[in-house]
Parts: C-alpha cells; sequence; structure tokens
C-alpha cells in the first residue's frame, strides 16, 4: 500500500518506519525543514534502539521518503497517519490545535478518497472533529462527496521497545465509523495489517469513541499499578517489610500478573502523565470524576520526592558543602526522554537546598543538559553546582551518597568496592531497588531502596515518617 505519515516524532517515525519495513511505500512528511534534511542525510534526531537501522534499509531500498511537501504526502495515498503532539494544555487536557490544522491542511489538497487514520494520543470524540473539518473543506471545494473514513488506531509504544512492539503487537486497536466509511477503511486497514495477524488475528475492531478511550484506558491502568506499588512500599519501609519480596507474592497470582508491580521515584515520560491528566479531564468535562485515575496522579506527584527526602532524612534539610553522584537521568531505560523525569525533580531539591549534584546518563546527557538548565534557571549559581560527567565512576568521587535514579543496564552490576572507596559515606539511595540489601550489608555499604533496605540503612535513616519538608518554601537560605 502507499501509506503517508504526517509527523516525524516519536510515533510518526516509528510508524513510518515500521510501515515500510513491511512492504508498504510511505512517505513521511513533516513542517520542520532541519528535520527533515537531517532524516535524508541519514541522521536520525531521537534516540530510540533499532530504529536508525529500520529508517535507512527502507530509506536505502526506496520505501521510506521524507518531505516538508504535503502535496507529496497526499499523492497516490491510501491511508494517512496522523502522528503530530498534543501537548497538555495548562488545564491538563490535550491540545488538538496541531491534528485539527492537519485536517485542514488535507482538506485543502485532497482529491482523491482517503481513509485518515488518527495515530495521535486524542479524547473521546477527536475522531468526529477531524472528519468535520476535513468535510467543511473538502465543501468549499465542492469535494463533499469524496470517500472519506476517519478512523482511530491508537500507539502502545514502550519507549526503548518501540520496534518490537510495533512489529509484535499484543493488539492492533482500530476504531471505525458506521457505514460504507467503515467498511472502506477496515478494508484498508487489513490489507495495512495483514502481516502482523498472519500466524493469529491481532486487530480488535471497535466504534471510534470506544477505541480512542482505550489507549487512556491502557495508560491509567498501567499508571494506577505503579502507583500501587509505591504506596506499598512506603508502608513496607513503616513496618520494616521487604517491598520486593511483597511484589514477587502478589504477581505470581495469575489474576494479578508481574507487569508494572516495580516501586520506584513515580512515573514519568510523555505518557503516563500526559495521558492520566487528560483523562481526568475528559471526565469533568462530561459532568463525571475519576476519582481513582485521581488518586494515581496525587500519589505519583509525591513519590517524585522521595530520594530527596531519603537524602534529607539522613544528610539534614541543611545540603550546602554536600555533593551527590545520580546514576540515571532520563525517565527510563532505552531513550534519552527527559519529560517529567524524577531526576529533575531529585536535582532540583538537592540544589535547591545547597548541594553540589555530579551525574551521569549513558545516553541523555545532551538532553539532560538543555531541560536541566531551564529547571534551575531561577536559582541563583544553581546551574553551576550541577556536572554532567561521561563516565558513571567519575560521579562517585568525593560524593556523599549514590543515587540511582534510572535502571540503565550499566548500572546494575557495578563495583561496590570501588563505590564504597569513592564515597564520602558508604550509602546507596536506590529508586529503582536494583541491588540485594544483604549482599551490601556484608560489603559495609548502607542501602536504601524503594520498600527495602538494610540495617546499616535503618541505623543511619530514622524513618520515612521523619524526612524533611519538601515544600520550597522551607528551603534554607543558601549564601552563593
Amino acid at each position: 500500500m502507499k501509506v503517508s505519515v504526517i509527523g516525524a516524532g516519536y510515533v510518526g517515525l516509528v510508524t513510518a518506519s515500521c510501515l515500510a519495513d513491511m512492504g508498504h511505500e510511505v512517505v513521511c512528511m513533516d513542517s520542520d525543514p532541519r528535520r527533515v534534511e537531517l532524516l535524508r542525510s541519514g541522521v536520525v534526531p531521537i534516540y530510540e534502539p533499532g530504529l536508525d537501522a529500520v529508517i535507512h534499509r527502507n530509506t536505502r531500498d526506496q520505501r521510506l521518503f521524507f518531505t516538508t511537501r504535503l502535496p507529496d504526502a497526499l499523492e497516490a495515498c491510501e491511508a494517512l497517519f496522523i502522528a503530530v503532539g498534543t501537548p497538555p494544555k495548562e488545564d491538563g487536557s490535550a491540545d488538538l490545535s496541531h491534528v485539527l490544522e492537519v485536517a485542514r491542511q488535507v482538506g485543502r489538497h485532497l482529491t482523491r478518497p482517503l481513509v485518515v487514520v488518527n495515530k495521535s494520543t486524542v479524547p473521546v470524540g477527536t475522531a468526529e472533529r477531524v472528519g468535520a473539518v476535513l468535510s467543511e473543506t473538502l465543501a468549499e471545494r465542492g469535494l463533499q462527496a469524496l470517500p472519506l473514513a476517519v478512523i482511530s488506531n491508537p500507539e502502545f509504544l514502550k519507549e526503548g521497545a518501540a520496534i518490537d512492539d510495533f512489529m509484535h503487537p499484543d493488539r492492533i486497536v482500530i476504531g471505525l465509523p458506521a457505514g460504507a466509511p467503515g467498511e472502506m477503511a477496515r478494508a484498508a486497514m487489513t490489507r495495512l495489517y495483514a502481516s502482523l495477524n498472519r500466524h493469529h488475528e491481532r486487530t480488535v475492531w471497535m466504534d471510534v469513541r470506544s477505541a480512542e478511550l482505550t489507549k487512556y484506558a491502557a495508560n491509567a491502568m498501567l499508571a494506577t499499578r505503579i502507583s500501587f506499588m509505591n504506596e506499598m512500599a512506603n508502608l513496607a519501609d513503616l513496618v520494616g517489610a521487604d517491598v520486593d519480596a511483597i511484589r514477587r507474592g502478589i504477581g505470581s497470582d495469575s489474576r494479578i500478573g508481574p507487569s508494572f508491580l516495580y516501586a520506584g521515584t513515580g512515573y514519568g515520560g510523555s505518557c503516563f502523565p500526559k495521558d492520566t491528566r487528560a483523562l481526568m479531564q475528559t471526565a469533568q468535562q462530561h459532568g463525571s470524576q475519576m476519582q481513582l485515575v485521581e488518586a494515581t496522579e496525587r500519589v505519583n506527584q509525591v513519590q517524585r520526592q522521595v530520594l530527596a527526602r531519603r537524602v534529607m532524612a539522613h544528610f539534614g534539610n541543611e545540603l550546602q558543602g554536600r555533593r551527590f553522584a545520580i546514576w540515571g537521568l532520563a525517565f527510563k531505560p532505552q531513550t534519552d526522554d527527559m519529560r517529567e523525569a524524577p531526576s529533575r525533580h531529585l536535582i532540583r531539591q538537592l540544589i535547591l537546598r545547597g548541594a553540589e549534584v555530579v551525574a551521569h546518563d549513558p545516553v541523555a546527557m545532551e538532553a539532560a543538559q538543555a531541560v536541566l538548565a531551564e529547571d534551575l534557571a531561577d536559582i541563583p549559581n544553581g546551574l553551576a553546582r550541577l556536572k554532567l560527567v561521561a563516565d558513571a565512576n567519575a560521579a562517585l568521587d568525593g560524593a556523599d551518597a549514590l543515587l540511582v535514579v534510572t535502571e540503565w543496564k550499566l548500572f546494575h552490576n557495578p563495583d561496590f568496592g570501588l563505590i564504597r572507596q569513592a564515597l564520602r559515606h558508604p550509602l546507596i539511595i536506590d529508586g529503582r531497588n536494583l541491588y540485594d540489601p544483604q549482599q551490601l550489608q556484608e560489603q559495609g555499604i548502607a542501602y536504601q531502596g524503594i520498600g527495602r533496605r538494610n540495617a546499616l540503612a535503618s541505623q543511619a535513616v530514622p524513618g520515612v515518617q521523619q524526612a524533611a519538608d519538601m515544600t520550597e518554601s522551607a528551603r534554607p537560605v543558601v549564601n552563593v
């Protein structure tokens, strides 16, 4: 099939490159000339394992093309994917201006029947709004009779595993309109995804509104599991239990399963925070309330403070003269995405209280430098007290403690003898529960995870309930 994808961001690039790898001819259009030029020259502007190889292979074999011109994308196109950003507005609702502008521009250039596929994460009713804009624009050109279908095909891609998720999906959710447009779209999408359904049917067909809501429901459910386990971890700290044992105990129940039961520093990234808030806004707009989702979001906001609280429970609220090593900056491994990354809140809180921070991430250094410069801009001399280093062990030298924020495999099996020697205090505060508390106890290292610790940490840290006030108004005056 001849397919076009509008938007060369994360979802657009993965969608375009994977469809091309399935043998389709794909044109990916973006309004940013610099981004398109980079892609044409072989430079992939985002980090996603395996994506560069897929793009290079399909551009070389002339199945994948990049352009800034919408008419090029519409020429001979049978299905057009809208994969532009839907950033949150101040009230948490999704900003659909980019999606609707694409619809408007398509309507001004379209000359043939088309299936328009909403791939962007959008609230319920968006397909109808896109269809209305298209119909209105086509009517202005006297083409109101042109066959057209607007459908929903939400993405379920995990950053760091997006290629595998696309090529080996658990399910393909497609929402169709009623009548002839739905029949036209079903035929086109059946052809498009035929190779993914060859061994067993993965497509889940439904109405458009249900498909739009399915995306939000899936992310809200996963976010809820994370917040639940974080609450259990905090309780485990107070009663002297081990949340990892609890995770294994409940995850072995087939009704629960093991996925997304890992306690940590809260969820971040481009999806969970944005989508839970958008779901709450949708409910409010319809006179309802998502009480469980609201609680999930509240728990996550508090959980982002957990590492800073642990630091201050050990060292006190005044951190001037202290230095902390941080391993991991991206919100999760296998990505350089810094959107709502827990490391950002932690670094700001430490530097607000006078500390120095030396941090390392194997991939996200460049992205982190940009966002942290903004995060610390209002703190006098704040950025000067942050140092990003190219080697994880170099971050340790002279630090008062090591804080693990992102679970990169690089950090899974460190040299604990070197860590103990390099730190001023043999203390690891682990936001991802990577290490065995007893093993570190034997090496003389105090270990504080999320919902688990060893005896050395229990002696050093009185308890979570005695953690310092985390409001910015409570911070000490820092002389700089």
